[in-house]
């Protein structure tokens, strides 16, 4: 456990300025200055943008047409559902892929159509299309190949899939290199900027399906029968947006706000299952840390663990007792997974300090083991850049080849890194911010020195302290009930609109912080300004209860919550940082 004083002592606060248009904003949308300091920070600058915000409205998404490439796609895949043609979904194996794979399939099949799906393993393929898969699935009389959530690198790929005779159609988001494939492509960027260049790989297939719809039904007016499955499929959306950490601003921000609503009431035997072993059934409404921090892991671990097929199998075929016989599966994976995932990071980390990268003069992080669980590393590798804050890459060798899975921080765009590193590369893709490689295992060292150079060169020593961003600097009493439910209008959060983080002006401790939890782990307390007194939990910090009570004054950096208990309703603080009052 990091202590309190490490914590407060390595983050620089970044607290915002008062935006000079915030009593404005405030006025002129009949809301607290509070609120209006937080829209604009998240780039709301005029009183009509902030309703459409705060209430997202279904009925503004932006039409299928928008998205470079749905229409064609649509009409290519209506008319091999016509001829009959065997149609196979190749999706990627994270929740992204899984969920839009999930879409697409139950979008074909509500037409009809002669369709599979080829979920590659995440162990033995790795990411992307690969040409051993081509191979099978043209083997295998598949016609028509859908990728999901994947592709747009693989030229080599669609080449091959052309001269065994398949139809290729990419779905994906992913950057995309100079050299697009030949294929028929739908992307929100390679092919000209749409309206929404940060749709996820479901996004994209939920506006495929769509598309769909519309060809079907003859206008722009679905069937009943397309409008209840598209609004079904809105679930799945927004777990593959909140899971793949895309921006949930503009029309993302639509899509997950109105799947996390359906999320409640949903019929799919796939998702009720996995909300019964995640213990969230008969929740009246659900939001991004349910999804980030209970769905999408228990979804990703089969992945890591297993084969995501059964994922994918979870939400397509499974009736409610194969539903639930799957969800125990993915629930003991995801435990398997945590249990893996301490083990390499307590390995990680000592590596990290016996070979000097935490030190200032390394600004890049390059590990490599044999000991290492592929399915794992990625999130160790996030846990690292956390930590060091440095960007990370881990790679999990095995007979002579290396996996490898990247995390980054500010100003250092993995995507551009990796190509000007890629002569030692046998492939990569990802983000800015995320990433994947494969390399021979012969190639670690050289990749190590040319990553860090470019580290070196990227990346100043400013880079390399970790900043805590604060929205705004506030009284304990403008955090008033009225005014802390308004702040929760602004969910879903996520990036590009991350949740309200404060700082309180000095504050005193209005009595001797304790621990609390069954394993006193967690740092309970109150603090005082003036007559106002608010509760305040700091998770994890139990141990430090004494230390906290040496300092009478301080201020905190937190969160600001309501706590429902017995019918009563109050506002308390969750700490994530303090500093003491000068």
């Amino acid at each position: 456990m990091i202590g309190i004083h490490r914590l407060q002592s390595e983050r620089e606060w970044v607290v915002a300025a008062p935006h000079p248009a915030r009593e404005r904003l405030a006025r002129e949308a009949d809301i607290p200055p509070l609120l209006a300091q937080l829209l604009l920070n998240r780039g709301v600058r005029a009183a009509g943008e902030v309703h459409p915000f705060l209430r997202p409205d279904f009925r503004t998404l932006q039409p299928p047409s928008t998205l470079p490439g749905a229409e064609p796609a649509a009409r290519r895949l209506a008319a091999a559902v016509a001829a009959g043609k065997r149609i196979i979904i190749y999706g990627d194996y994270d929740v992204d892929g899984v969920t839009g794979t999930a879409i697409l399939w139950q979008a074909l099949r509500v037409m009809g159509a002669n369709v599979d799906f080829y979920i590659p393993s995440r162990l033995e393929e790795g990411y992307g299309l690969n040409q051993e898969a081509v191979q099978k699935i043209a083997a295998d009389r598949g016609q028509v190949l859908v990728t999901v959530d994947c592709g747009i690198t693989a030229v080599a790929e669609a080449r091959q899939a052309r001269e065994l005779g398949l139809e290729l159609i990419i779905t994906d988001h992913h950057q995309p290199h100079e050299e697009l494939p030949e294929a028929l492509i739908v992307h929100p960027t390679a092919l000209g900027l749409s309206p929404n260049p940060d749709l996820s790989g479901a996004g994209v297939a939920l506006k495929i399906a769509w598309a769909l719809g519309r060809h079907v039904s003859g206008g722009p007016r679905v069937s009943e029968v397309f409008r209840d499955f598209l609004l079904e499929a809105t679930a799945l959306a927004a777990l593959g947006l909140i899971a793949d950490v895309v921006p949930l601003v503009g029309e993302n921000r639509i899509i997950a706000s109105y799947g996390l609503r359906h999320l409640a009431n949903t019929a799919n035997p796939g998702l009720r299952a996995l909300l019964e072993v995640a213990r969230l059934t008969g929740k009246k409404a659900y939001d991004d840390y349910d999804v980030g921090f209970m769905l999408a892991p228990r979804l990703n671990a089969i992945g890591r663990m297993g084969h995501a097929r059964m994922a994918v199998e979870l939400f397509t075929r499974a009736g409610p007792d194969q539903a639930r016989q799957i969800a125990v599966r993915l629930d003991a994976a995801s435990r398997r997974r945590q249990q893996v995932e301490r083990q390499i990071l307590n390995d990680a980390e000592a590596l990290v300090i016996q070979k000097g990268y935490d030190r200032e003069s390394c600004r890049g992080i390059v590990l490599a083991s044999p000991k290492w669980h592929a399915g794992v590393i990625g999130i160790v590798a996030a846990r690292l850049t956390e930590r060091f804050h440095r960007p990370t890459v881990l790679i999990a060798l095995e007979n002579g080849l290396g996996q490898g899975s990247a995390r980054s921080v500010p100003h250092f765009p993995l995507h551009q890194v990796l190509r000007d590193c890629q002569q030692h590369l046998l492939s990569y893709g990802g983000h800015a911010m995320a990433a994947g490689l494969r390399l021979r295992a012969d190639q670690v060292d050289a990749f190590t020195a040319a990553f860090q150079a470019e580290a070196a060169r990227r990346l100043t020593a400013a880079d390399l302290r970790p900043k805590l961003h604060l929205d705004d600097e506030v009284s304990l009493a403008e955090l008033s009930l009225a005014v802390v439910d308004a702040i929760q209008r602004l969910a879903p959060f996520g990036a590009g609109n991350p949740r309200p983080r404060l700082a309180t002006t000095t504050v005193e401790l209005a009595d001797r912080p304790r621990a609390v939890g069954s394993d006193r782990g967690h740092l309970q307390l109150a603090v005082r300004q003036d007559r106002t007194v608010r509760k305040a939990i700091a998770f994890g910090w139990g141990a430090q209860a004494d230390e906290l009570a040496e300092h009478r004054r301080l201020r905190l950096a937190f969160e600001p919550l309501i706590n429902e208990w017995n019918g009563q309703r109050r506002v308390e603080l969750r700490v994530i940082d303090w500093k003491p009052a000068c």
